[in-house]
């Protein structure tokens, strides 16, 4: 959305404004108005006109101009109904040097997880790739996704979601771990998934060219439509206005990428992670032990048997049952 657009809403969304009055306002001319409320009613906006002025009477329920609307953070957004993945178009758009851009969909048809697994996501969740040029060397660039994790936990928290971050970029919830029942398989596993996060990096010469944050979020989404193992918004509280989250999200994101040492320190409160036995798959074997720290930025610290204590940058986790 374009500021003149964003002014005229701002503008009209307590009490109407005469196109005269409007015009002077905005500095520009009462035809350059009217086209600009004729292209927002096209966007969805409920625009009242009457002898007094112009008047917003509604927002879209859920779509690009919608989330800008509003929105406390400098991203635009891209909203498509369906698309393949938001993360393949993100890509498309750094390499055309887009930076702080937003694709959203309310399905995604082709969408994956981490390396190359399915991951469902079917009209009423919330699917997102945010497009990032950051002042970070690469070896950074980890933190980025801690601070995607932790905006995601604090915002379904907001929604009444008891949710926890499962290194490396899964947020889970768990009944088990709520009320204190340690034989449920569910808390020695971490909970039912609830969001996942997918990031991607393009960099050279010690510097990053982009980063593609992607997150899924099972919001309002029925059981039936959710994988073995999977939880949703809707499931656990009932469903939310999936404009307002996304907008929070994308404001405490913004908060977080800043500060990505804050970002860390974060993640470390909403691990459900930390203080767990773990067991982790990477590259070059498997590491078993107690889950003791998160080093930033991202590396998990795990204490093993014999008491040596190994940073691990990438890898699958599990969290197994206490010896």
């Amino acid at each position: 959305m374009n500021d003149t657009r964003r002014a005229v809403l701002e503008a009209i969304s307590e009490d109407p404004v005469a196109g005269p009055e409007l015009a002077d306002r905005l500095g520009v001319s009462r035809n350059a108005v009217w086209k600009h409320v004729e292209a927002l009613r096209d966007a969805g906006f409920e625009i009242a006109s009457g002898d007094d002025g112009y008047r917003l009477d509604g927002a879209p329920e859920y779509s690009g101009p919608a989330v800008e609307y509003g929105l406390d953070a400098d991203f635009a957004v891209e909203y498509h109904d369906a698309i393949g993945s938001t993360n393949d178009r993100a890509r498309e758009l750094a390499g055309e040097g887009a930076r702080d851009v937003v694709v959203l969909a309310d399905e995604q048809t082709g969408s994956r997880g981490r390396l190359d697994r399915e991951w469902s996501a079917p009209s009423g969740g919330i699917w997102l790739s945010a497009v990032l040029r950051p002042d970070l060397p690469p070896a950074h660039a980890p933190a980025l996704t801690l601070a995607a994790a932790v905006a995601m936990t604090d915002v379904a928290r907001e929604a009444g979601v008891n949710a926890e971050i499962k290194w490396p970029n899964d947020i889970l919830v768990s009944e088990a771990r709520q009320s204190g029942d340690t034989t449920d398989e569910t808390a020695d596993r971490g909970g039912k998934k609830l969001a996942g996060i997918l990031t991607e990096m393009e960099g050279e010469a010690g510097q990053v060219s982009w980063v593609v944050v992607g997150v899924g979020l099972n919001a309002n989404v029925s059981a039936d439509e959710l994988p073995e193992g999977a939880t949703s918004i809707r499931e656990e509280v009932g469903d939310v206005d999936r404009r307002v989250f996304v907008q929070r999200l994308l404001e405490r994101f913004d908060e977080l990428r800043a500060d990505p040492e804050t970002a860390v320190e974060a993640w470390r409160d909403r691990s459900a992670t930390l203080g767990q036995r773990v067991r982790v798959e990477t590259p070059t074997g498997e590491i078993v032990g107690e889950a003791i720290d998160v080093a930033f930025p991202g590396a998990l610290v795990i204490e093993t048997d014999d008491g040596e204590r190994v940073h691990v940058h990438a890898g699958d986790c599990e969290h197994l049952r206490p010896v």
